[in-house]
């Protein structure tokens, strides 16, 4: 039966007098008692360690263990806010993101531990929680009762970071009462119960598996089952041991559970539905297919600010519509003068991308509630009282929205806006093509040059002349769109949270370790970059002053030391 409860430590006592199966982790299991119990053993040690004047901040440097959930539902009971820190940032990053959200302890395990050999964390208590202090400490608070008598729904709850695509990442703020309401609409709208199981299988560092995943199995009442890090052979055995109904998914998962060997009774799962985003249409048909298992793909800006929801009806490669008491407009980002509709062929391509294409804004209320000490964000998101995404979209005569890539994702080519994620799309119909990014380089002139990082099913079968051939045959690549230069990867680099890590790619340039194929200018072919292209290119960004804009190089393997 789904809670009408206002707060998180609310939802974390209804499970006080419970002893259904609440977590599962690797062959182990707890009741919701438990887990109540233990929240209420770790908020009580949280309270008792804090200095008067302190802010109630926890910095949480975990794998998806039960201590991640436990230390969530203490963090609510104690009425403080959860850092989750990205292990994969570093350990310099990490103490930054630290600092920065004035956490007064941090919660880490024994893996994580020389992650912060010989940082700097002034004020900060570490809790290492697979070890015998840790145990021992937590025993003087057992048999504590939860308390949620601290807790309001205004209380901050989460300080989880963006991904830092440009500068440091941001913490946004999420409340107690907001991740409830965000819990609430996905319960609503997928028809989520308590006899679902919930697999958390996204890092729990990441706002996905939080809002989208934990949030509404605690208004629900349903059981989660974790998996310490993502494992996309492991994915289709935790979901039948656990009996997994629900999950949520980012990035490139999708994909990598589908690169797994086929068996005849991949259908013979217990899953219904998969709630994400950037799987794809081509994947998540795939998914369906195999698996039995729909794929929902949403989107949501992590900060709250806007939301669009999948209904009946909606469109191949549409996202769906405005949610409900959302404003939401596809503007020109200088002007704010909305887009015109897209032209899309019957097949789905975009014909009028350049004109179509613009920046997504709420022009409504929106649920924002700014970031962590950082008023210059703050104001960049609500400027002139519009909540401004950084998300690309269009949208077709129906009102249909299909997102189009980030904003720190465009490309200016020849004075022309292109968005990285339409080019992607129509590099992604290339054969053998298993995954595509676009991302900028700089022109030794002005703006930016196409350089496309390429994942073939075999990377020794990239030929250049059947390359250009294909981009010369999809109506939908205008003429500044074709890459100028094309790097083919054996793995697509991706991030923690399994999304393809665009700026490390653009970092490197085109002076990489993989081979690189470019068109030189007035060419309409392309061929193997030289070391001896590399000097020429260099040369002309030094004569027009712009050489300091390319990234340093990397150690090339000559043209012969890899196939072509």
């Amino acid at each position: 039966m789904e809670s009408t409860r206002g707060t998180v430590a609310e939802l974390v006592m209804q499970g006080w007098n419970d002893h259904r199966t609440g977590l599962w982790f690797e062959g182990r299991s707890l009741t919701r008692h438990e887990v109540a119990a233990g929240a209420a053993a770790r908020a009580a040690l949280f309270a008792d360690l804090l200095e008067p004047g302190d802010r109630p901040h926890l910095g949480v440097l975990l794998h998806n263990t039960p201590e991640y959930p436990l230390w969530l539902s203490a963090a609510a009971l104690a009425g403080a806010a959860v850092a989750g820190i990205n292990p994969t940032r570093g350990g310099a990053e990490s103490a930054r993101d630290l600092l920065h959200t004035e956490c007064r302890v941090l919660v880490t395990e024994q893996a994580f531990r020389p992650l912060l050999d010989g940082l700097d964390l002034p004020g900060v208590r570490v809790l290492v929680t697979d070890t015998d202090d840790c145990a021992d400490l937590l025993a003087g608070y057992e048999g504590v009762e939860p308390d949620d008598s601290r807790a309001t729904p205004a209380d901050r709850f989460l300080l989880y970071f963006t991904s830092g695509s440009t500068g440091a990442p941001k913490a946004a703020i999420c409340t107690q009462g907001r991740l409830v309401a965000a819990g609430r609409s996905l319960v609503r709208h997928f028809g989520l119960g308590a006899d679902d199981v919930h697999y958390i299988c996204m890092p729990m560092f990441h706002g996905n598996a939080v809002i989208a995943d934990w949030a509404p199995a605690l208004v629900s009442g349903a059981a989660i089952a974790l998996r310490r890090r993502f494992s996309a052979s492991g994915f289709l055995e935790d979901v039948r041991t656990c009996g997994a109904t629900y999950f949520t998914y980012v990035g490139r998962a999708v994909s990598y559970v589908l690169a797994t060997k086929e068996r005849p009774d991949d259908r013979d799962n217990p899953l219904r539905l998969g709630f994400g985003t950037e799987a794809g249409v081509v994947d998540a048909a795939a998914f369906e297919r195999r698996f039995g298992v729909r794929l929902v793909e949403g989107y949501g800006s992590s900060e709250g600010g806007a939301a669009v929801q999948r209904t009946a009806g909606t469109p191949a490669g549409a996202i769906g519509r405005a949610a409900p008491g959302d404003d939401l407009a596809v503007v020109d980002p200088v002007t704010r003068e909305e887009r015109p509709p897209a032209v899309i062929t019957g097949d789905g391509r975009l014909m009028n991308g350049n004109e179509a294409i613009g920046e997504l804004v709420n022009r409504g209320p929106h649920h924002f509630e700014g970031y962590w000490r950082n008023p210059a964000a703050d104001a960049a998101r609500r400027r002139e009282g519009w909540y401004w995404t950084g998300d690309l979209f269009y949208r077709d005569a129906d009102g249909f929205l299909y997102f189009a890539g980030r904003t720190d994702d465009r490309l200016r080519v020849d004075s022309e806006n292109l968005a990285a994620a339409m080019i992607e799309g129509i590099l992604a119909r290339y054969r053998g093509a298993l995954s595509v990014a676009v991302y900028a380089v700089p022109d030794p002139v002005a703006g930016d040059r196409v350089m496309a990082a390429m994942a073939l099913d075999d990377a020794g079968s990239f030929d250049p002349d059947v390359f250009a051939a294909f981009l010369a045959a999809q109506p939908d690549l205008g003429t500044k769109m074709a890459p100028r230069f094309v790097r083919v990867v054996e793995v697509m680099p991706v991030t923690a949270t399994n999304k393809i890590h665009r700026v490390g790619l653009r970092r490197e340039g085109f002076r990489c370790a993989d081979p690189v194929w470019w068109r030189p200018p007035e060419e309409s072919g392309y061929r193997r970059l030289t070391d001896g292209d590399v000097a020429g290119l260099v040369a002309e960004y030094r004569a027009r002053g712009r050489e300091e804009l390319l990234p340093p190089a990397v150690v090339r393997p000559a043209v012969g030391d890899r196939r072509p």
